[in-house]
């Protein structure tokens, strides 16, 4: 008996279609990925920015109260208040800056967690937040290092402008004034166009294991060609986002002037006042926390998504993600790792045929002298094709058949005849072949009718 294979359901779709994807489908997955898996990537960098808020804040607060509060023990206006009054401004801002640093760190390991998971998302898997930190967690080092390279590289590039504007202002006010705000402006485009050509090291990091200069040489290499569609991601991402947190931030800002007000309308300093101003903060650095996780999930999704197109046009990455899932559906269970297949080979996609032209196929030829065809390669235009030979007889002594009787004409494209029916006769001309018919007009065909069965149409 014949084993016909058991029947298999169509496999899951992911988030994005596996083929290459144009910038309105990155922008909108980027927004929409949220819902795939809210645990992992919602739930994860709200919990870990909120604690990364709340650290920074008290521990900031705390070095400035304790730093700060000296100077109620000397006399203001000293030498020692004045001495006191720096160190406790250095120490709070080397404070705040660590703490930045840290909390930024923290930021790093949400996009990775993030990154780890879209990539899942895109062959329709959902993973548990430890199988995508066993996935971030080799390159965990990496992620840092990126971060804090970015940070050295903008401290000292920020440190040495000002160094220059601070000199000249001492030189001459306008003249440092001047190239002040030339150094900001000229910034601005230097930022817009690192951004995109860096948008995917972590993305590179994370799903090759690439070190951190190779990846940053990957991500230069896999946007070339992309520079504007990554840009126009990255800014509307940016000012959709901005947008949104001053909407929240400028109605709060304004209601808390009147709390105070509208709870203790005589003034004083009211309990009931303080503790409603205090939770409208709360509340309202609440609401700029959560718009800030979710902007960063969405960055980081649409980074994930433009390095997977990058890589569907260039090296066919959609091929090895959909040969993944054929074989994750059919019951594999040992299979490698998409993203790691074809990392770095080149692909020459087929220019799309034109709309109204044939493709061509190996082996296949038009039909001869056909309207709007040419003639194959080795015929002459304008004319019949010739008519085949029959074999070649060699010549012998005439007989009496073979001269009373003339030669039989064989109509064209006839098989020869039998070797013992041939007979031995000179080698005469070929015959004439008429042109093949033309192909008849619409008006020359014949006219048909049809009726359904049982009708009165053919009666």
């Amino acid at each position: 008996m014949t084993a016909y294979p058991a029947w298999t359901p169509a496999s899951r779709p992911g988030i994005v279609p596996l083929h290459p994807f144009g910038f309105g489908m990155i922008l909108g997955r980027s927004f929409t990925a949220l819902r795939h898996n809210p645990k992992v990537l919602l739930g994860f960098a709200l919990v870990v920015q909120a604690v990364a808020y709340i650290v920074v804040t008290v521990a900031i607060g705390g070095v400035a109260v304790a730093s700060f509060s000296r100077l109620d023990t000397v006399a203001p206006g000293s030498d020692d208040y004045d001495a006191i009054m720096a160190g406790s401004v250095a120490i709070t801002a080397i404070t705040a800056l660590v703490l930045g640093v840290l909390s930024g760190a923290l930021s790093v390991v949400v996009q990775g967690i993030v990154v780890a998971e879209v990539a899942h998302a895109v062959v329709a898997e959902k993973p548990s937040l430890r199988a995508v930190w066993a996935r971030v967690r080799p390159v965990f080092w990496r992620l840092i290092g990126y971060s804090a390279l970015t940070i050295a590289v903008v401290v000292v590039v920020v440190g040495v402008l000002a160094g220059i504007v601070a000199l000249l202002v001492i030189a001459a006010t306008w003249v440092g004034a001047l190239v002040g705000v030339l150094f900001f402006l000229g910034l601005i485009p230097l930022y817009l166009w690192l951004t995109p050509k860096l948008f995917l090291v972590p993305s590179v990091i994370i799903l090759e294991r690439a070190p951190v200069f190779r990846a940053i040489g990957r991500s230069w290499r896999l946007t070339r060609g992309r520079f504007w569609s990554t840009l126009g991601v990255v800014v509307i991402i940016a000012v959709a986002f901005s947008v949104v947190g001053q909407i929240i931030s400028i109605p709060l800002g304004l209601i808390s002037g009147f709390v105070p007000t509208i709870i203790a309308p005589t003034g004083g300093d009211g309990v009931e006042a303080v503790v409603g101003f205090v939770a409208l903060q709360v509340v309202g650095q609440f609401g700029i926390l959560l718009v800030q996780c979710i902007a960063l999930v969405v960055q980081s999704t649409s980074a994930v998504l433009v390095y997977v197109d990058a890589r569907m046009r260039v090296e066919a990455l959609d091929h090895d993600l959909q040969a993944y899932v054929e074989a994750r559906d059919g019951g594999a269970t040992e299979l490698s790792d998409p993203y790691l297949v074809g990392v770095g080979r080149i692909v020459e996609r087929p220019a799309p045929v034109p709309v109204g032209v044939a493709p061509a196929f190996a082996g296949y030829g038009p039909p001869a002298g056909y309207p709007g065809y040419g003639a194959p390669v080795g015929y002459a235009t304008g004319g019949p094709s010739p008519a085949p030979q029959s074999p070649a007889v060699p010549p012998g002594p005439p007989t009496a058949s073979a001269v009373s009787e003339p030669a039989p004409v064989s109509p064209p494209y006839a098989a020869p005849a039998p070797a013992a029916a041939q007979t031995h006769s000179a080698p005469a001309a070929p015959p004439a072949v008429d042109p093949p018919p033309a192909p008849p007009s619409a008006t020359d065909r014949p006219q048909t009718t049809w009726a359904a069965p049982g009708s009165n149409g053919d009666a």
